[in-house]
């Protein structure tokens, strides 16, 4: 039973919460001051423990739906934030995605080990038993594969259709792995396992044909770029599933939202690493160039990619919600 006592202490803090979100009329987050918009976060977090204790008792419906409509006009000012225009987009890029890679890492590296263990599954069952690629891979691959021939050769006389289709393709791959995180991260995992085993399984497949090195000198220019955003989308999604299944003191609801807006900002960064991967896989991992040419390039990008990644901001970064 909720107590006067603490209806009395806890009203002041909801009265603020709602002047906060009133007084931003139509200019939404931008008319706060930067104290302010630090005030609204924690009282945000505070009103939704609240609701969370509220609901726990049973002649509190009243209340609880009061609670629950303040926080849901807060969680739109919070995370609606401000357009972006290309200022603002260039300084999420440049500033602000290598601090929110870095404060996900155990996810990313979580799906990393997911793809891992799909891949080296993968490649075991095919070494083990060569009939089990052709299931996978169908049969005309495996043909071709047997032949000792390459069946990405075919790119190389269409290269900038190829290339479109390739970014559509791994946007595709990459917004399906994180959207099925709203599976409590079920749909993620079978995602990342099942990339990791066909990658394990082509992988096998031309060991036994003397062809991984041709394999390999094809995947690593575009590799370099195009895996580890796999891994991020991942993340992502396992970044939902927590949501979802571990809400802690939050209504599920609320956690959900907080979870999906650090996901999408996780996906947003591996757009452009998707364009320049798929730009490498349409006109360099399948051209006429030297091996050691594609993996200095690879080289180059991976560099470039964890340089980029490491960079750290100018000034601290809030903690991320």
């Amino acid at each position: 039973m909720i107590s006067a006592y603490w209806l009395e202490k806890r009203k002041p803090y909801w009265n603020r919460l709602e002047q906060l979100v009133a007084s931003t009329g139509r200019r939404n987050i931008r008319a706060l001051s930067h104290r302010e918009i630090q005030e609204l976060a924690l009282l945000y977090r505070q009103a939704a423990s609240d609701l969370s204790r509220v609901r726990e008792d049973p002649t509190g419906n009243e209340l609880a739906r009061y609670l629950n409509q303040l926080l849901g006009r807060a969680h739109n000012l919070i995370y609606m934030g401000r357009r972006a225009g290309p200022a603002g987009i260039l300084h999420f890029y440049s500033r602000e995605y290598p601090a929110i890679f870095r404060r996900t890492f155990p996810y990313v590296f979580a799906a990393f080990v997911l793809f891992a263990v799909g891949g080296l599954a993968g490649a075991l069952l095919t070494l083990s038993n060569p009939a089990f690629s052709r299931f996978l891979l169908g049969g005309k691959m495996v043909e071709t594969i047997e032949h000792h021939q390459m069946w990405t050769q075919s790119i190389v006389t269409v290269k900038p259709l190829a290339s479109s289709a390739i970014m559509t393709n791994n946007l595709t791959v990459c917004f399906t792995t994180f959207a099925f995180g709203v599976t409590a991260g079920i749909g993620t995992v079978w995602m990342l396992v099942l990339n990791g085993l066909l990658l394990g399984v082509v992988s096998a497949a031309c060991w036994n044909a003397g062809l991984l090195f041709s394999l390999v000198s094809f995947i690593v220019a575009h590799g370099v770029l195009e895996l580890p955003a796999i891994f991020i989308a991942g993340g992502a999604g396992l970044v939902i599933g927590r949501g979802i299944l571990f809400p802690g003191e939050l209504p599920r609801r609320v956690s959900l939202a907080r979870a999906g807006a650090l996901g999408v900002r996780m996906v947003l960064g591996t757009i452009p690493l998707l364009i320049v991967a798929g730009s490498m896989e349409g006109f360099v991992s399948p051209s006429n160039l030297p091996a050691p040419v594609k993996f200095a390039v690879s080289a180059i990008l991976g560099t470039a990619l964890v340089l980029y990644l490491r960079r750290k901001p100018a000034t601290p970064q809030a903690p991320l919600q």
